[in-house]
Parts: structure tokens; C-alpha cells; sequence
């Protein structure tokens, strides 16, 4: 290389001053590009660590404050059209919060809300609330209950299960408010509502509105 080839020092030392600020850049932006905290793995890192458990759910507790204005305290909705919380599974309570915040379900409210929480208040809310037992009062035997059972035998134990607690992938509806899961289930029927699912179309596409009331009313009364 001959000396015309070569910087002169002055450009030299600008050039090397530019690599390193680039290479800060680089760093930077890698760090930016790093994968945010996966709350469904904060849950299940909780499953093993005590410690780590009682710490998400204290502040899942604080975070679930605001949630208590619809929700209710702990869990219980004091509205039919509004469900009830406590005692779901956390990892099914967790998804639905992640569906809310990605836009799969819609909600602008709830959309707003659960992305204004850290990955861990997500998690913390879903054990919180799953450790609640619902309030509700003993339920009462009437025709249109006796209905909604064999209609949930013939139609829902196998995903909801036989005791209505569902899963981690399946709604509990024990308990859940009587108007909420009849608006849902007329929603899902109709295909017009702001969840649309195949499994739940093909399951209440024959029922009439008093089917649904009756299956309602029979969830509703499962303790």
C-alpha cells in the first residue's frame, strides 16, 4: 500500500472514532432487540420457586386494584355481565390477559390496561386471582337449571369438564356470572361478537336462547 493509499492520521483516528461509536450502536440495539420477560414462563418458574411465588402474587394483588372496579374485590363480579375471576386456572387467566394485550380479543379498555403492565404484575395478577375462592351465595334448584345440566352434559363437560373448573386452556364456568355466559354463548353462536372460535360456534349453533339461558343458569348454580 503506498502512503497515498494509507488515512492520513487526522481521518484515521476520526475513522476508529466512528467504529466505536458504531459499535456502541450495535450493542445498544442488541440490548433493545433482547426478548422481553415471557409471563407464562414467569408463571411456571413460580410453580417451582416459592419464594418467586409469593412475590408475583403480592404483586399481582397490588396490580389487580384497578381490576377490583369490574371484577369485584377478589375476584366476584357484582355484575352479571361481567365475569368473575377467582379460581380460574392462572395459566388460563394469563393467556387471556396476553390475547387482550396482542389485540386477538378486543377490548380497548382491557387492551389498554394489561400493556401498561410489566410482564411480572401479568403473571402476579393471574396467581392472584386463581388463589381466590368466589363469593357467591348457595345456589337454587329450579326446572330451567335441571335443563342447562343435561344440556352441559351433552354439550361442554369434555372441554369445561364434569365439575366445570376447566383447565389451562379451557375456561372454569362453576360459578361464572349467569348473563355473562349467556351473552358470550349467543355471541359465539352468532359469530358476531368480539371472540369468534370454531369449537364454540359448532357447540351452540343448535341452541335455542332458552337452551342458553337454562345452560346459564346451570353453570352458574355449579359450586
Amino acid at each position: 500500500m503506498t502512503q497515498s493509499d494509507q488515512f492520513p492520521v487526522s481521518v484515521s483516528s476520526r475513522w476508529s472514532a466512528c467504529v466505536a461509536v458504531l459499535a456502541l450502536g450495535c450493542a445498544a440495539a442488541s440490548l433493545a432487540q433482547t426478548p422481553s420477560i415471557d409471563p407464562q414462563a414467569r408463571l411456571k418458574e413460580a410453580v417451582a420457586n416459592p419464594a418467586l411465588a409469593i412475590s408475583l402474587s403480592t404483586l399481582g394483588r397490588k396490580a389487580a386494584a384497578v381490576c377490583a372496579n369490574c371484577h369485584g374485590e377478589g375476584g366476584t363480579s357484582v355484575s352479571p355481565l361481567v365475569p368473575n375471576l377467582a379460581a380460574q386456572s392462572p395459566a388460563y387467566l394469563l393467556d387471556q390477559m396476553e390475547q387482550f394485550a396482542d389485540g386477538r380479543r378486543k377490548n380497548e379498555f382491557m387492551q389498554g390496561m394489561i400493556k401498561a403492565m410489566k410482564p411480572d404484575e401479568r403473571a402476579g395478577v393471574a396467581m392472584y386471582y386463581a388463589a381466590q375462592k368466589l363469593a357467591l351465595p348457595a345456589p337454587v334448584a329450579s326446572p330451567q337449571v335441571e335443563q342447562g345440566k343435561v344440556l352441559y352434559s351433552r354439550n361442554c363437560f369434555r372441554c369445561h369438564g364434569t365439575d366445570g373448573a376447566g383447565s389451562e386452556t379451557f375456561a372454569r364456568v362453576a360459578g361464572q356470572q349467569a348473563g355473562y355466559v349467556a351473552q358470550s354463548l349467543k355471541r359465539y353462536r352468532t359469530g358476531t361478537g368480539p371472540r369468534v372460535n370454531e369449537l364454540m360456534a359448532a357447540n351452540t349453533k343448535l341452541l335455542s336462547d332458552a337452551d342458553i339461558n337454562a345452560l346459564a343458569a346451570y353453570v352458574a348454580s355449579m359450586r
